[in-house]
Order: C-alpha cells, then structure tokens, then sequence
C-alpha cells in the first residue's frame, strides 16, 4: 500500500483514486462496510482505491490536556488498511491551518486540487471543515459541481447497535473484551515494548513481560486470556491489568505471562490480543492465597484458548 502525506504533493499514480475519508479508529465493522464499499467502487470505475485519515486525531488537537482513548495506533491502522485490499493511504498532517479550513476549502483545496478525487465515500455521521461545518449534503452538491461522485453509507447496526468507536471503548472500559472484539471484526490489541518491573511474578512461579499501556488507555481491570505475538511467533498467555491491590496498590501495568515459554522478553516489542475476560481484580490476603487463584486463572485461560473463542 502506498503512504501519502499530506495534499501538496500527492504522486500522480495517487490521483483521480476512490478515496474513503475518516479518522477510523478502532476500523470496526461500520469502517470495514465503508472501506469495502470503497474498494468496490474502485474497481467499478477503474481507479485506486484509498483512504484519507488524520493526525494527531482532530481531538486530540483540540483537547490536548485530555487523555484521549485510542484504539488503533497509526501503525496497525495501515496494516489494517491493507490488509482489507486498500491501496493508498493518505495521511493528512491535523494542525492549526488545517483545522482553520473551511468545508468549501477543504473539498477544492485538498480533495480535488490536491488529491483530484474520482469518488469519494463518507459516513452518514461525517462533518468536516472548520466548526464541523461541512456536512454529507454538502459534500454531495459539491460532487456535482466539481465533477466527483460521493457516496454517503448508512449506520451499520446488528440488533439495533450501532457500531461505533465509542461503543467499542465502552465495552473495554468494562473488561467486555469479546463484545468489542464482536464489533471490531477482530480481538482488539494492544502494542508496547517490554519493560523492566518488581519481579514478584517471577518469585510465585509466574514470570510476566510489563507492557506499559497507552495513554488515555481504558480497559476493565482484572485477568484476560491473551495471544502475545513477539517477533512474528503468537503465544498464548494470560494477563493482568491492575494496580496490585494484594501489593502496592500503585499505577496500572499490563503484566503478560506467556504459557509454556522460557525466554527473556526485555526490550522486545510485544503485541497483546485480548481474547476473553477471566475475573475482574481483587485484593487477597496473602500471596499464598494469589498464587492459588493464578493457578485456577491460568488454567481457565488454557480452556479458553483451547476453544478458539477468538
């Protein structure tokens, strides 16, 4: 898949595309019908079929005192991007002069003098444009006037859902790794390089990787059943997100314990795929009385993973 940054100088083999516009984060089943659709009409009219996404996320430019929840770092979303038969990618760079463009400037400024747009496709939810002027009405008119189709999909919903990135953040905010994994179309992950930590699992039979999370990062506390994919290999594991509450009752930590592994995992970068929630975090009175429950949890995640819930 070919990257372009920004408008300015876009590749001449990268104009006249079918391009899908949006932040999509979380690419969740509503994004993959939009990007589907997309390809689709690329191949009726011949032309490539791309997307356009911006970064930083526009919130995160306009809220940048706030934590922001993101789903899908830039990395994994292009791989998603391709992975679902896109070819280009256009990343526009979300600063103050381009958050200072109109709706009208942004279509004859960026998507036809920059990109030259055969088509574009967009969310029955998209506004764009300076104070979210722009509207899915508007960019229809101008597609006329300016001499580009649009294509303007309806909500994706399953028993009267709406798939959307909030409702996916919700459900992991509740531990509820399958109901956002259901509206995804796949697990949801998680990426960091392994860190050095207390090394109290390693002293109760339980060797685990430290991932530091995310910022903004908000996933229901307790034990998950995972895949830990490390340098191309997938291995089952377990995990922990949690304060420690038996210990310190300190800053949350991801902690990985990979199932029949021996090996040095510091500094690796590591990629988590949450499967199944097991229990939710609790403080013990011993670490005896932990180390009992990390052998009921560990053989829980086992079973599970055994039965491909994935």
């Amino acid at each position: 898949m070919q990257i372009v940054h920004g408008h300015t100088h876009v590749p001449v083999n990268a104009r006249a595309a079918v391009v899908a516009i949006g932040n999509f984060d979380g690419i969740h089943r509503g994004h993959r019908a939009l990007i589907s659709e997309t390809v689709q009409q690329a191949k009726a009219l011949e032309r490539a079929s791309g997307v356009m996404i911006f970064e930083p996320h526009p919130r995160e430019f306009f809220q940048p005192a706030e934590q922001h929840f993101r789903l899908t770092p830039l990395n994994r979303k292009l791989a998603l991007f391709e992975q679902l038969g896109l070819k280009l990618a256009f990343v526009e760079h979300f600063d103050a002069g381009f958050a200072g463009m109109t709706a009208e400037e942004f279509i004859e400024r960026v998507l036809v003098a920059g990109l030259g747009v055969s088509h574009v496709v967009i969310g029955y939810d998209f506004y764009f444009g300076k104070k979210r002027g722009g509207t899915p009405e508007l960019m229809i008119t101008a597609g006329q006037d300016l001499g580009f189709g649009v294509t303007v999909m309806p909500p994706v919903a399953e028993a009267g859902e709406v798939f959307s990135s909030s409702t996916v953040r919700l459900h992991l905010a509740q531990g509820d790794v399958r109901g956002a994994a259901h509206m995804l179309g796949a697990p949801w992950h998680v990426q960091g390089r392994v860190v050095g930590g207390a090394k109290r699992g390693t002293g109760m039979g339980y060797p685990t990787a430290n991932v530091p999370m995310p910022k903004g990062t908000s996933l229901g506390h307790g034990i998950y059943a995972v895949r830990a994919h490390v340098d191309g290999l997938a291995h089952d594991a377990a995990a922990y997100l949690g304060t420690r509450p038996t210990f310190d009752d300190g800053m949350p930590v991801l902690e990985v314990f990979l199932l029949d592994f021996d090996g040095d995992l510091y500094g690796c970068d590591m990629d988590v795929e949450f499967v199944d929630f097991i229990r939710p975090d609790r403080k013990f009175e011993t670490a005896e009385a932990l180390v009992q429950q990390m052998n009921d949890d560990v053989a829980k995640v086992r079973a599970v993973l055994a039965m491909g819930l994935d």
